[in-house]
This record gives C-alpha cells, sequence and structure tokens, in this order.
C-alpha cells in the first residue's frame, strides 16, 4: 500500500470533517431507502467504511462514534 503524507491547517482540517460527514451522513439516509438495491447498498457500505476512516483521521474520537454506532443500525 503506499502512504501519503498531508500537511493541512486548521481551517481544512475543519472542512474536510464537514465535507466528510455530510457524505457519511447521505450514504446513511440512502441506506435506509427501500429502493436502492442490495448490490448498490453494499458498495455504498464500503464507501462509507473508506469515508470513516478518514473522518478517524481529521476527527475527534467522540465525533467519530456517532457514525460508528450508526453503521451497525444500517446492517
Amino acid at each position: 500500500m503506499k502512504m501519503l503524507g498531508l500537511l493541512i491547517n486548521e481551517t481544512e482540517q475543519k472542512e474536510i470533517e464537514y465535507v466528510v460527514k455530510r457524505e457519511l451522513e447521505e450514504i446513511l439516509m440512502d441506506l435506509e431507502d427501500s429502493r436502492i438495491d442490495q448490490v448498490v447498498k453494499e458498495a455504498m457500505r464500503k464507501r462509507y467504511k473508506v469515508l470513516l476512516g478518514l473522518l478517524q483521521r481529521v476527527a475527534t474520537d467522540q465525533e467519530c462514534l456517532k457514525y460508528i454506532l450508526n453503521v451497525e443500525e444500517h446492517r
């Protein structure tokens, strides 16, 4: 796996946190939609895990915990 270092300032960190949280919330809403096929939902769950990993790098443990608990509800 290729590793990448990234230097960001506090404003950029907060923006990344905000954007990732909004995307996670969108995925959680879509997972509740019965019209979406299970194959698509599985791909969404995989994307959710990637985004959650990114959030864990820029947000506090307390903030991340909200999304870790939510993903378990949508299995």
